[in-house]
């Protein structure tokens, strides 16, 4: 994510910053610009102008903002009281239920960070109550039991997004990634992998890229049921890291695709960061090979996915080694193969290509 600064003080900002502690200023995200911007508020109360921009209307917080979580605008005289991201909930948790509020408010800063990433690759983000077939919705949900049947599963069916609430806990999601065997879990994560299944229907069904998505990931047209069976009883083939970024990307070709495409969002937005703060690699160590070695840029300027992997290669080295200073895991606990590194840059092909990116490497 780009970094934001406050452009009446200079203060430098969280994208989920909703006042400048600096100058106090009120701040909201304008989404067209992708912008954390200072506000100055009406005579009317609740309505916002710009701050040094007098000509250039007005605006009102989105409706979730009352409830502490949605920073964004929405311009006066838009037909919903909902941003760009909160159009997209279809249900939200009980907010009567204590605790709820703070596991939603962990979803939609997760949430909102994933919208802004497919903002900046230009990729089509709309509401099912606008385009009821191609569009994209959220349902968060809690357990209503502790009975199987009454579980949310977390997962994605045409379009609509269902992520159990659960997950916004620290200790619950814990528990789900050690008796899943999984290195990684996190909110954000889930949303990014989730997302993928939807735009694997939106940019490589039925579409030209269809062809090359089965030569890199296999048949998705395999009994997808039959295979996630397989996968939880036999796990996944002993040679997986060679040829997937996870374990449960072995299980078939659409989830591969999905936690493909979660990686390399992970990979765009950190690499975002990284450049936004004038990153550079150069280990002081005069052995140190030259790939340890990268001048952070844009990965959404980047048509050749090569530039991209020569910058992350040594980056994750890097925050891993900074991790382990600090006593913690290893950031980005994953080794990308060669065949991973070809699958993700497919998805930038077909992905960045919305951005104006465009590369035959």
């Amino acid at each position: 994510m780009k970094l934001f600064t406050c452009t009446h003080c200079g203060q430098v900002l969280y994208f989920e910053n909703s006042r400048c502690e600096k100058c106090q200023f009120p701040l909201g995200f304008e989404a067209t610009r992708r912008q954390l911007l200072p506000l100055v508020a009406e005579p009317d109360g609740h309505s916002f102008r710009l701050a040094g921009e007098p000509a250039a209307g007005t605006y009102a917080y989105c409706a979730n903002h009352e409830h502490g979580v949605c920073n964004w605008l929405v311009p006066s005289g838009s037909p919903t009281p909902f941003c760009a991201a909160c159009a997209l909930n279809r249900t939200i948790p009980d907010l009567s239920h204590l605790g709820y509020l703070g596991r939603w408010r962990s979803l939609e800063a997760a949430k909102h960070r994933l919208v802004y990433s497919l903002l900046c690759l230009h990729l089509p983000v709309v509401s099912k109550s606008v385009y009821p077939k191609e569009g994209l919705q959220f349902d968060f949900k809690a357990d209503e039991g502790t009975g199987d049947s009454q579980r949310v599963l977390t997962g994605h069916d045409n379009g609509l997004i269902t992520i159990n609430i659960a997950e916004a806990d620290d200790l619950a999601r814990e528990q789900a990634r050690q008796a899943m065997n999984e290195v990684y879990r996190t909110v954000l994560g889930h949303f990014r992998h989730e997302v993928g299944h939807y735009y694997w229907d939106r940019l490589i069904a039925e579409a030209p890229p269809l062809a090359e998505f089965r030569q890199l990931f296999g048949d998705e047209r395999t009994d997808y049921g039959a295979a996630l069976q397989r996968h939880y009883a036999q796990g996944a083939p002993p040679d997986w890291p060679q040829r997937y970024i996870s374990a449960y990307a072995s299980s078939h070709p659409w989830e591969d695709w999905a936690e493909t495409w979660a990686h390399y969002l992970h990979i765009l937005d950190t690499l975002q960061t990284a450049h936004a703060f004038g990153l550079r690699l150069d280990p002081l160590d005069a052995s140190a090979p030259p790939s340890w070695r990268a001048a952070m840029q844009n990965p959404y300027q980047l048509a050749d996915f090569r530039q991209i992997m020569d910058m992350w290669l040594p980056l994750t080295f890097a925050m891993n080694s900074l991790n382990r200073s600090m006593g913690q895991p290893d950031s980005y606990p994953f080794l990308i193969s060669p065949v991973v590194a070809d699958k993700l840059a497919f998805i930038h092909r077909v992905a960045g290509g919305r951005a104006g990116l465009a590369s035959s490497q």
